[in-house]
C-alpha cells in the first residue's frame, strides 16, 4: 500500500497560506456539515417524541381497556349471567341494548372513534359502528394475540420515516389496541381467563400534528440560528480577510521600499566613490583651462578652445554635484519656513526664461502667512527643479499655476505644481521618479530622485500625475513637524 506523504502542501506552492481563507473555504462545508447533523438530531427528536406519544396512547387505551373490562363483567356479564343461568346470547335484542348502554356509558368522553368485540373463539359480536356481526376473526394477528393474553397495538398505513419526510398527510392516523377481555377473580383485573377480545381504535392525528409541528419550529429556529451566524462569520472572515490582504500588501510595499533603499544606497557609494574621483582631476583640468585661457588671450584673443575646456568642465562639475546630493541626501535643518516666499524665490529666479517663452503663472496661496518647520534651503532646490521641469514641457508658453494650502485642521501643508505642458507617457510616468531616469537628451535623470529625496527627508509625499497633450500636476505634502533635525 501507498504511504500517504502529509509533509506535501495541499495549497499552490509560491502562495502564503491564508488562516482567513482557509476558515471562509471550510464555512460553508461546515455549514452544511452542521445543518446535516442538526437534520439527523431533529429527525432523532422527533422519532422520539412520536414513541413517546404512542406510548402515552397506548398506556391510555389499556387504562381505558381495564375499566371497560371491569364495566362490563360488573355491570353486563354477571347481571345477564343471573338472571339467564348463565347463558350470555349478544344477538339477544335485550342483552345487546344492554351491552350498548354499558359500553356507550364507559367509553363516552373518552375520544374512541370505534370499539369492536370478539368472543372467545374470535368471532365478531359486537361493535359500536354499523357492521355486520357474527365474522370469525381470529386469523386477524390482533385478535390471535389478544386471546393469548396478550396487549397489542397497530398504526396501519403510518411509517415514521415517511411521516418526517412529509409531515402533512389528509389521511387521518388510527391507533389499534386489542387488548384481551377477561373474567375477573375476587374483583382483581387482569386475573381471570381470556373470554373476548376488544379491539379499540382512537385517531390521533391532531397529537402527529402537534409533533410535525414541534419538529418544523425546532429544524426553522436552528437554520435560521445557523444561518445567521453563518453570515456573521462570513463578514468576519471577509472583513479580516481586506485587513490581512492590506497588511500583506503593505508588507510588499515596506519590503519594495526597502529593497529599493538598499539599491540606492550601494548605488549611492558607488556613486559617491566614482565623483570624487571625478572631481580632483575636474578641479586641476578646470585651473589648467582657466590658466591657459589667461595666456592665449595676449597673442589669440579670438582663440575659444580654453573657454570651450572651462565651460564644460564647470557643466560636469556640476553633474559631479548632482550625483554627490543623490548619493548622500543631506539632514534637514528645520526652522520656521515660509513656502511661499520659497516659492517666489525660485520662480524670480526663472523670470527671464518664463517670459521669453510667454508662460502665464499663476499663484494660488493659501497659506496666508503659516510658517512650517522645513529647511528652506532644500525646498528651494527641489521646488526650483519642479518650476524647470514645467518650464521646459512647455516650450511654446502655457500655463503654469503653483498653489498651496494648509493641510488637515491647520497641520502640515500641500504644494501644488500644475502645467499645461506636453504630458508624460504612461510608461514613462511609472519611472520618473527612478534614479538616473530621463527624457531629455542631455538629463542625468537625477532631478525628480533628488526632489523625491528632499521631501522624503521632510517625511513628506510626493505624487505625479499626468497625461499626454493635458499637462502633468505634482503634488507635495508636506507634514507638521517640531523644530528640530530630523533623518
Amino acid at each position: 500500500m501507498k504511504r500517504l506523504n502529509l509533509k506535501t502542501a495541499w495549497w499552490r506552492p509560491g502562495k502564503d497560506l491564508n488562516p482567513f481563507g482557509l476558515v471562509k473555504f471550510f464555512s460553508l462545508p461546515g455549514f452544511i456539515v452542521i445543518l446535516i447533523f442538526t437534520v439527523i438530531l431533529v429527525v432523532f427528536l422527533t422519532v422520539r417524541a412520536q414513541q413517546m406519544a404512542l406510548k402515552k396512547n397506548e398506556d391510555y387505551l389499556i387504562l381505558l381497556a381495564s375499566n371497560l373490562n371491569h364495566q362490563i363483567y360488573q355491570q353486563f356479564v354477571l347481571p345477564t349471567a343471573f338472571e339467564k343461568g348463565g347463558r350470555i346470547t349478544l344477538s339477544d335484542p335485550e342483552q345487546s341494548k344492554r351491552l350498548e348502554e354499558v359500553v356507550r356509558n364507559t367509553i363516552h368522553g373518552f375520544h374512541v372513534e370505534q370499539l369492536n368485540q370478539y368472543d372467545q373463539e374470535g368471532v365478531f359480536s359486537y361493535s359500536t359502528a354499523d357492521l355486520p356481526l357474527g365474522k370469525k376473526s381470529d386469523d386477524i394477528i390482533g385478535v390471535k394475540k389478544a386471546l393469548a393474553g396478550e396487549n397489542y397495538f397497530e398504526l396501519p398505513g403510518y411509517s415514521p420515516f415517511w411521516s418526517i419526510l412529509w409531515p402533512h398527510s389528509d389521511q387521518a392516523q388510527h391507533l389499534k389496541a386489542f387488548i384481551p377481555f377477561r373474567l375477573e377473580e375476587k374483583l382483581l383485573p387482569h386475573s381471570g381467563p381470556v373470554v373476548g377480545v376488544f379491539e379499540i381504535t382512537q385517531n390521533i392525528s391532531a397529537d402527529l400534528a402537534e409533533i410535525s409541528k414541534f419538529r418544523l419550529i425546532i429544524l426553522v429556529t436552528l437554520v435560521v440560528i445557523m444561518g445567521l451566524l453563518f453570515l456573521v462569520l462570513r463578514q468576519i472572515v471577509k472583513k479580516a480577510g481586506v485587513i490581512l490582504a492590506r497588511r500583506q500588501e503593505e508588507q510588499r510595499a515596506l519590503e519594495g521600499q526597502l529593497h529599493q533603499s538598499e539599491r540606492l544606497a550601494a548605488l549611492g557609494e558607488m556613486t559617491a566613490g566614482v565623483a570624487h574621483e571625478i572631481r580632483n582631476p575636474l578641479g586641476i583640468i578646470s585651473s589648467t583651462a582657466e590658466l591657459l585661457q589667461e595666456r592665449l588671450a595676449k597673442y589669440e584673443p579670438q582663440n575659444r578652445l580654453a573657454r570651450i575646456i572651462v565651460e564644460e568642465a564647470n557643466r560636469l562639475n556640476e553633474k559631479v554635484t548632482e550625483f554627490l546630493d543623490f548619493a548622500r541626501p543631506r539632514i534637514p535643518n528645520l526652522r520656521p519656513c515660509d513656502l511661499e516666499a520659497v516659492l517666489d524665490r525660485g520662480l524670480e529666479l526663472l523670470e527671464p526664461e518664463i517670459q521669453r517663452l510667454e508662460i502665464r503663472v499663476t499663484r494660488d496661496y493659501h497659506f496666508n502667512g503659516q510658517l512650517l518647520a522645513a529647511d528652506s534651503d532644500l525646498l528651494h532646490q527641489a521646488f526650483l527643479n519642479l518650476l524647470l521641469n514645467a518650464i521646459q514641457a512647455m516650450p511654446g508658453g502655457g500655463r503654469l499655476t503653483v498653489a498651496t494650502k494648509p493641510g488637515p485642521q491647520g497641520r502640515g501643508g500641500e504644494i501644488r505644481f500644475a502645467d499645461t505642458g506636453e504630458g508624460i507617457e504612461p510608461e514613462s510616468l511609472k519611472k520618473v521618479l527612478n534614479p538616473f531616469f530621463t527624457t531629455k537628451e542631455k538629463g542625468s535623470g537625477l532631478g525628480l530622485p533628488i526632489v523625491k529625496s528632499i521631501i522624503e527627508t521632510h517625511q513628506g509625499t510626493i505624487k505625479i500625475d499626468s497625461s499626454m497633450d493635458n499637462g502633468t500636476v505634482v503634488t507635495i505634502t508636506l507634514p507638521e513637524l517640531p523644530m528640530k533635525k530630523v533623518a
